[in-house]
């Protein structure tokens, strides 16, 4: 979805109220402190049939620091992300110096900009008519908590939104993830064959989000380079911290995750947090170790140190692991190579007689553990359609299956069957319907 609508405003204006009223749902924490909200949130909003993201920044305060250089950051959000920015004033108030600050820098943007005057309850219709001097055509008197005039401003918004599905939503999209300074812009330059990405060594250097359109054995994909994610022990309120947040929105869009490790840096619990969110959100991962020609090796290196990755990461023992240089541009035709086979593998189907077939030599080679004198029966499996590999299994009674059996079910499945990249979900029905 390529329709995002950034609700933009200095504190306490009402952009948390807004957004919780647009989307239907209490999600953003409300409170009458400036800048309560400390997490850029997305969320899906509709009207007039019509679908599309919003954002609210309504955390963008930055304690201890200059009212201007928390406002960049919400409008870096904005000029980045959105379609439409709502620009929301405190139509109680008059305007105030922050207020042009605010309407300056969305002016640069080239955004189409709506001013909602929040907070007229009522149909209160006393404001500061100043609000018109701040140069902007679409002003709209509007009352968050109670939706009035939001029927008005919403039709603008709609108006102003193209819902014609863009040629790069159909593309394979890769997401490139990991900590600062580990080779990402790197990597993508040399894939995309272009000075796309800023290269430094200085960490963090890519605070936005940079895609491109590359070709791997003549099939196009959009591969995107996320900032670099940094632990968030060490994140203040501040752009590396939204950073992070565009990232995590990154791994729920993308097809196709590439994790880049440092040859020569330890995994950490932060490495096993970012591929957690990965495997939370089912996507399919590849894991990259970049920096290979900084390794002194001999005869088995490569193979010890796949070992031992795999022991720290063996939730996702089915991911790839690809030892790579990016800046020598040492084995990317092997990472190239392995992006393809990941791809196919995801759309990878099985007939309903061999799936069937497996099933029941895996039963006949280890049954379900009984419980309580009972056991486990599998008595029909069939693929159906998903964004991974899923697959409905018929069983006599759900309450009889463990977590162990059915990852020894979705073992046979990946021993039989090449599945190699992407995770596998398995449902489970009750013969009588119930799920």
């Amino acid at each position: 979805m390529k329709n995002v609508v950034a609700i933009i405003g200095k504190p306490n204006v009402g952009k948390s109220t807004l957004f919780n009223k647009l989307i239907n749902k209490r999600k953003s924490i409300v409170y009458d402190t400036p800048g309560v909200t400390r997490d850029r949130i997305y969320e899906i909003a509709s009207w007039s049939g019509h679908e599309f993201k919003v954002i609210d920044t309504g955390g963008i305060t930055i304690e201890n620091d200059d009212f201007k250089e928390q406002i960049k950051i919400q409008a870096q959000i904005a000029i980045e992300e959105a379609n439409v920015i709502i620009f929301l004033l405190d139509g109680k108030e008059n305007i105030t110096s922050e207020d042009y600050y605010v309407a300056s820098l969305l002016r640069k943007t080239n955004k189409k900009v709506i001013v909602g005057v929040n907070k007229l309850d009522n149909n209160s219709q006393q404001f500061d008519f100043q609000i018109y001097s701040l140069g902007f055509e679409k002003v709209f008197m509007i009352s968050a908590i109670h939706g009035d005039g939001l029927g008005d401003m919403l039709d603008e918004v709609i108006n102003q939104l193209d819902f014609n599905l863009s040629k790069n939503e159909t593309y394979f999209k890769l997401a490139l993830l990991g900590k600062t300074n580990v080779g990402k812009s790197t990597l993508l330059n040399t894939l995309a064959n272009e000075d796309r990405s800023i290269v430094s060594n200085v960490a963090g250097t890519t605070r936005d989000s940079v895609s491109s359109i590359i070709k791997i054995n003549n099939e196009e994909f959009e591969i995107i380079d996320t900032a670099g994610i940094k632990r968030k022990s060490k994140l203040v309120e501040s752009v590396e911290h939204y950073a992070l947040m565009r990232a995590n929105d990154t791994i729920e869009e993308a097809n196709l995750c590439l994790l880049l490790l440092d040859a020569t840096d330890e995994v950490s619990h932060f490495h096993q947090s970012i591929i957690g969110i990965a495997w939370e959100l089912k996507k399919p991962l590849i894991v990259v170790v970049n920096k290979w020609d900084l390794i002194e090796k001999e005869t088995s290196t490569m193979d010890k140190f796949k070992k031992e990755l795999t022991k720290k990461l063996k939730f996702v023992d089915w991911a790839p692991i690809v030892f790579i240089s990016a800046k020598e541009k040492i084995r990317i035709n092997k990472l190239a190579d392995e992006i393809i086979k990941v791809k196919n593998n995801i759309s990878r189907k099985i007939s309903t007689n061999q799936l069937n077939d497996l099933m029941m030599r895996a039963q006949l080679i280890r049954p379900a553990s009984s419980i309580n004198g009972k056991r486990l029966s599998i008595t029909f499996a069939r693929q159906i359609e998903g964004k991974i590999p899923t697959f409905i299994l018929f069983v006599n009674n759900i309450k009889l299956a463990h977590f162990t059996y059915l990852r020894y079910i979705e073992n046979q499945i990946r021993t039989n069957y090449d599945f190699s990249g992407t995770p596998i979900e398995i449902i489970l029905k009750n013969k009588n319907g119930d799920k």
